[in-house]
Parts: C-alpha cells; sequence; structure tokens
C-alpha cells in the first residue's frame, strides 16, 4: 500500500497543530513502512477514553472526532473534528498513561497507525528518522498544549 495520500494530506493541512515532519521523499517511503493502514466506517471507535493502548495515527482521509465522556452520562465534551493530515494519538509514544480522550469516525475514513512496538524498531533501525519524528509529534503536542491553555483548558 502507498502512502502518498497521506503525504498529500500532511502537507496540505493548514492548522496550527499539523504533523510537520522534515521527510523526503525516500524518509517518507521509510516511515510508510513502520505503518498500517487500517479503515475506518462511520461511528467507529479508533481510540477510547482510558484504554491503555499505545497506537499513534495519522489520518489520510475522512474526518475524526475527539472528545471527553462526561461521566456517568450519555454526553460528551467536544474537543475537536480532526481533518486529513492530522494526527492523533501522540502521547501514547511518549508515556504509559491511560488515554484521555475517545475519538470516533464521523464519516468513512483511512488511517495510518503506529505501534508502539513499530516505533521503538524504527528507533533502533532509522535512528536518525526516529529523532524527526518525535521532534515533529512533540511539536503536535506542543501546540496542542499551548492551545488548551490559552483557552483555559486544564492539563490533565
Amino acid at each position: 500500500m502507498s502512502i502518498e495520500q497521506l503525504v498529500e494530506a500532511t502537507a496540505s493541512l493548514n492548522a496550527a497543530d499539523a504533523f510537520r515532519p522534515r521527510f523526503d521523499a525516500k524518509r517518507w517511503a521509510q516511515f510508510g513502512s513502520f505503518l498500517q493502514q487500517h479503515k475506518l466506517r462511520t461511528g467507529d471507535m479508533l481510540v477510547r477514553f482510558h484504554d491503555q493502548d499505545r497506537n499513534m495515527y495519522l489520518l489520510e482521509s475522512g474526518s475524526l472526532q475527539v472528545y471527553v465522556p462526561d461521566d456517568g452520562t450519555s454526553k460528551r465534551r467536544p474537543v475537536a473534528i480532526l481533518r486529513p493530515g492530522s494526527v492523533v494519538g501522540e502521547p501514547s509514544m511518549f508515556g504509559d498513561t491511560p488515554r484521555m480522550a475517545q475519538v470516533e469516525a464521523m464519516s468513512p475514513a483511512v488511517v495510518w497507525v503506529l505501534t508502539r512496538p513499530r516505533f521503538e524498531e524504527l528507533l533502533a533501525r532509522v535512528p536518525d528518522l526516529g529523532i524527526e519524528l518525535l521532534r515533529a509529534i512533540g511539536a503536535v503536542m506542543a501546540e496542542r498544549m499551548r492551545a488548551n491553555l490559552e483557552r483555559g483548558q486544564p492539563i490533565v
């Protein structure tokens, strides 16, 4: 499977928290060899609140809704709507804490997953690629934290 559409989506996303690795075509191909493609239907749950999975996802197409469920009710507190080119689940590459939100497909979507074991393999086999990936996902996390602080949302 080719990651060309993912590369295009990533390059075209105009968002402050966009995933911007400094990869050329060769680096994207190397990175893609560590990813797996998954297709989602509308309503499919990608990430569950408080789960312990250690996957990071890159959205190739479709849209995802990020929200936090209110305790004991069916209400949801919306956090974000993600467009193609977005990354989600990136904190799982850094820590072993439970998931902070749920992520659900708002439309049919294609995502590419990087599992923690494949991430660790990438770091061992292609360290300079891994360092650039860490820089890029760290920048996403820093921007999202800044935006939350500006909105007065606590970092929990």
